[in-house]
């Protein structure tokens, strides 16, 4: 399953735009703002998928007919450009359980990179459901090396790939080794440079909202 919110016409697509657009980038608090206001979004789309269990609420006039989640899924994202994606996410999903990983491209001289794996923090996966954030899914190495390594460990229940933008390439790599993930993307581009950067994309997500790094 792959839901693509530039498909559908909303204020969300407003918010995508801002986040490409290179003179509403420099500032940084809008553009993490953005970025958070996404995942809100992502999350009720998602929300539309899940289970719910019947219930009452008790008001000072009655009783009256609710519907409450069957079960909190796990917002797991991959440091440190999900952060703000994952941020809005976690305003919607409020009582949500939350799954932290350290991964990184090691660029080599020749311009071939490989994807280092460090630090995962999570609480028990099993029989959950994951939503795992990365804004950028360019190749997909990272995303399902992140995915995998979880899975290995854990029988996981469902799991949601989100991202703002992701590229039609990395959309293949990771249908191809994560087939039962459902994909919720803001916007999908055709291009990537020799670099593995998505064009027209955005540029650097984790320089944009939090510095350049060295």
């Amino acid at each position: 399953m792959i839901f693509d919110l530039s498909k559908t016409s909303s204020i969300a697509n407003t918010f995508v735009a801002e986040l490409r657009d290179e003179t509403i980038q420099k500032d940084t608090m809008r553009f993490r703002r953005n970025l958070e206001r996404l995942g809100e979004f992502f999350a009720y789309e998602i929300s539309k998928v899940l289970e719910y269990t019947e219930a009452e609420t008790q008001t000072p006039l009655g009783i009256a007919a609710s519907f409450k989640l069957t079960q909190q899924p796990v917002l797991a994202t991959i440091l440190r450009a999900g952060l703000p994606l994952h941020q809005g996410l976690l305003n919607v999903f409020d009582k949500a359980d939350a799954a932290f990983i350290a991964a990184y491209r090691a660029n080599h001289k020749s311009g071939r990179f490989e994807i280092k794996l460090e630090y995962i923090s999570t609480p028990d996966l099993s029989n959950r459901i994951v939503i795992m954030a990365d804004p950028m899914l360019a190749t997909g190495l990272s995303m399902v090396m992140c995915c995998k390594e979880l899975i290995a460990q854990y029988q996981i229940k469902e799991l949601h790939i989100v991202s703002a933008i992701a590229s039609a390439e990395g959309i293949k790599h990771v249908r191809a080794n994560l087939p039962k993930a459902k994909l919720w993307f803001g916007a999908i581009d055709e291009e990537m440079t020799s670099k593995a950067y998505i064009v027209p994309g955005l540029g650097d997500v984790g320089d944009l909202a939090y510095g350049t790094k060295l």
